[in-house]
């Protein structure tokens, strides 16, 4: 924000803030954000299906307002328009459809996630095995046919696979979570400058 008392002659004069000033690190939004992991691990590993619940009723509420925002955007600013209605009409949908049927929603979303890592890792696996082909070493061949296979058991049991990866990123979150709260206390106790803003 600019002062009102500085003006063009005050510039140079080694009073104002310059681009290159240094400022701490916010160790405490690495404490917030390690503290958020290991709250939601611990709540996808004790509560998995009302964890995942909340998190799809969160998106849908996400999306929803996302929608709403972009529609009035559009009055705003009138670049690209057809596109930021389209995405502003799926967003109020899908927004809609997740809260007013989260319980059909908490099982549809995470499904379609399974089966579009499922989907991915297949068409992974391939690529890597036609690179393997060409040249680029069996390493590169057998991450392929791991890849088809793990992506083949993902589609073909997508709500057993769909526990397990809930499981999996819980821990993941917790560990994660943990590590973040090292690193903030870390932080705290070295902070690291490092450039602010410019301008």
């Amino acid at each position: 924000m600019a002062r009102p008392d500085i003006g063009p002659e005050d510039l140079g004069r080694g009073d104002l803030p310059s681009a290159g000033e240094r400022m701490k690190f916010p160790w405490w939004l690495v404490l917030v954000q390690g503290i958020a992991g290991v709250v939601i691990g611990l709540l996808l590993v004790t509560q998995p299906s009302l964890t995942i619940l909340t998190l799809v009723v969160f998106l849908g509420v996400y999306w929803l307002i996302g929608g709403v925002v972009d529609l009035v955007s559009i009055f705003v600013d009138h670049t690209n328009w057809g596109w930021r209605l389209f995405t502003a009409v799926l967003g109020i949908l899908a927004g809609l459809v997740i809260v007013r049927n989260p319980l059909w929603a908490g099982i549809a979303v995470p499904s379609t996630l399974v089966w579009f890592l499922g989907i991915i890792g297949v068409i992974v696996g391939g690529v890597r095995i036609i690179r393997a082909l060409t040249g680029a070493g069996w390493g590169e061949g057998i991450l392929g046919a791991l890849s088809i296979v793990l992506g083949i058991i993902l589609l073909a049991r997508p709500l057993l696979s769909l526990g397990i990866l809930v499981y999996l990123a819980g821990f993941w979150a917790i560990v994660g979570g943990l590590a973040a709260i090292v690193g903030a206390f870390w932080l705290r106790g070295n902070p690291r400058p490092m450039i602010g803003p410019a301008g």
